[in-house]
């Protein structure tokens, strides 16, 4: 592909986010098959090695965590992909990554019985692994979403020193849409790292060593604190979402991802209709758009509905911790693979209307 400025492209879901990465400054992925995310490794193993990059198709999931974590540890911006099966597989490095404080950028294109679903939520938002890890999680409902938030993915990663996933799902990775494409990013111009790279000596002119496991308590504690300080970082500055109609709302509807894309328009209709709905879509799925809620008027809201595809809910979770006794919470859900319908979301409003 030419390597240019903005430009517009007709791609699938998967190929964008893939060419969004390499444009990004990514120049080293490692990976293993599994649906629906399986287009993004198949177009990195030809479009990395064009720009100068690696692409290694691992033996197991397992492996290609740790390959994404020796890239990272010498300053490469890199990236691994999967789905929920995959992802579990890859908690013990996601764990690694974010103890030793490593940039990477993770995807998950969640899937229920191999299709759609978002069954992941609690999983990735929670840390995707033990200690007490967070990891910094966008969530994208369109194409152009997958693009914009994957090259920044990369940016917050380096930026925090920290894993960060973009949790998306198998309608965006595999639907078709017009994008518009960043522009190729100059690899002179990105963070170098030297201040922790391995390629790089300490000042005492010994060589630098990475590890997330601190044998002395007080250096234990201290990089503890530090990290609890990052996630205090996030909460305050990087809290992220999309208000659609909630001016007057009277009816809130919560919902991230592809469910978030069907509930505006299930909004539209529900206004045509002469109920005063609104939507309020978390982009940021950690840290939680905790603000969001808080703006609020809960004199003029009535209830909220919170939607996605998973059953048990999952995110409903969050919104509740959110809204608490200020105004009641219905579900509207789906599982099994299957996409949520604006039905299923108009239906769990009208009820309560």
């Amino acid at each position: 592909m030419e390597e240019r400025g903005l430009s517009k492209e007709f791609l699938k879901g998967n190929e964008a986010l893939a060419e969004a990465a390499v444009r990004a400054g990514c120049r080293f992925f490692a990976g293993y098959p599994i649906t629906p995310q399986n287009e993004v490794p198949e177009y990195l193993s030809h479009r990395l090695p064009e720009v100068g990059g690696v692409f290694i198709q691992g033996e197991s999931e397992i492996a290609s965590i740790y390959m994404v974590y020796g890239a990272a540890s010498v300053g490469i911006r890199s990236m691994t992909s999967s789905s929920g099966p995959g992802i579990a597989l890859k908690t013990e490095g996601i764990t690694y990554l974010a103890a030793a404080e490593l940039p990477a950028v993770i995807v998950d294109m969640q899937r229920g019985q191999v299709t759609v679903a978002q069954q992941d939520y609690l999983f990735v938002t929670r840390g995707a692994g033990p200690g007490g890890i967070r990891c910094f999680t966008f969530a994208p409902s369109d194409v152009q979403e997958l693009v914009d938030h994957t090259y920044r993915a990369f940016d917050i990663a380096d930026k925090y020193r920290a894993p960060v996933f973009v949790l998306a799902d198998a309608v965006t990775g595999n639907m078709m849409e017009n994008v518009e494409l960043p522009p190729m990013r100059d690899l002179e111009k990105l963070p170098k790292h030297e201040d922790w790279k391995l390629t790089m000596r300490g000042e005492d002119g010994k060589a630098r060593i990475i590890q997330s496991y601190n044998p002395v308590l007080e250096h234990a504690v201290d990089a503890n604190k530090a990290l609890a300080d990052k996630y205090q970082e996030w909460e305050d500055q990087l809290q992220e979402w999309e208000e659609y109609m909630l001016d007057d709302a009277e009816c809130v509807i919560v919902a991230y991802g592809t469910t978030g894309r069907i509930a505006k328009s299930a909004v539209s209709k529900l206004r045509r209709n002469g109920v005063k709905a609104g939507l309020l879509r978390p982009i940021s799925l950690y840290p939680f758009p905790k603000k969001a809620f808080a703006k609020l008027d809960y004199d003029k809201v009535k209830f909220i509905v919170s939607a996605e595809m998973s059953i048990p809910a999952q995110m409903f979770e969050d919104v509740d911790a959110c809204v608490r006794d200020k105004a009641p919470i219905y579900k509207a859900l789906s599982s099994g693979g299957v996409v949520i319908k604006e039905s299923t979301i108009i239906d769990a409003v009208m009820e309560r209307v």
